[in-house]
């Protein structure tokens, strides 16, 4: 006969023995979730030398998500037009767009920045006229933006919104400054154009096309 504390003994290893094969059968057929993409945000736009917070959203394959910290890895696209640190701060450099990728793991996602400039008091298309013939590709029209207190105008062309008053207008706006916005037309006639851009307030300016 056993004694009761054999007994006692055999029971307590056989609970430990029972607890470790269901804790090695659990985890045998537990799979932790992929993660299968990520959401940046928010996509901004910013004065120069403006900050946004981004951050990175994963979502997995089993539907969760979670807000993405430690071991993402930040860059931007073009640092001269905004740059982001290690916790996903971004600061606009000058006046362009870039795109802020955030990376973990083997995935990544991105979000746009725009950068505008700060304390815009006035904005000019220049030339203010121009002409071209039909269909041929107009001569470049720039936008400046006058800042205060600097007494150099910052071509602004392509960062402004441009429209016309024509529909049959083909508008071809640069990704870099110093370029300068050209307009094709199919039809003779006068078109306004107009381009507008957004700071600290909205300013707006206007310069005629005579297409022959």
């Amino acid at each position: 006969m056993l004694s009761s504390k054999k007994k006692l003994q055999l029971v307590a290893a056989f609970a430990t023995f029972f607890l470790v094969a269901m804790g090695v059968a659990c985890s045998g057929f537990f799979v932790a979730p992929v993660l299968t993409s990520i959401a940046v945000g928010p996509t901004a736009t910013i004065d120069q030398g403006a900050t946004v917070q981004e951050s990175a959203i994963g979502t997995y394959n089993d539907g969760s998500t979670k807000i993405l910290g430690s071991g993402v890895q930040w860059s931007s696209s073009d640092t001269g037009f905004a740059t982001v640190n290690s916790s996903g701060l971004v600061t606009g450099a000058s006046p362009g767009d870039a795109t802020i990728t955030a990376a973990f793991q083997a995935t990544s996602g991105t979000s746009s920045i725009t950068v505008s400039l700060g304390n815009v008091t006035a904005l000019k298309i220049t030339p203010q006229s121009g002409s071209v013939a039909v269909n041929a590709i107009s001569i470049p029209f720039f936008a400046f933006a006058t800042v205060a207190g600097d007494s150099t105008p910052v071509d602004v062309s392509p960062t402004a919104t441009w429209t016309t008053s024509s529909s049959t207008v083909t508008i071809n706006v640069p990704s870099t400054t110093g370029v300068g916005v050209t307009f094709t037309d199919t039809v003779a006639e006068s078109v306004t154009i107009t381009a507008v851009y957004t700071s600290t307030t909205t300013l707006t300016a206007t310069a005629t096309l005579t297409v022959n």
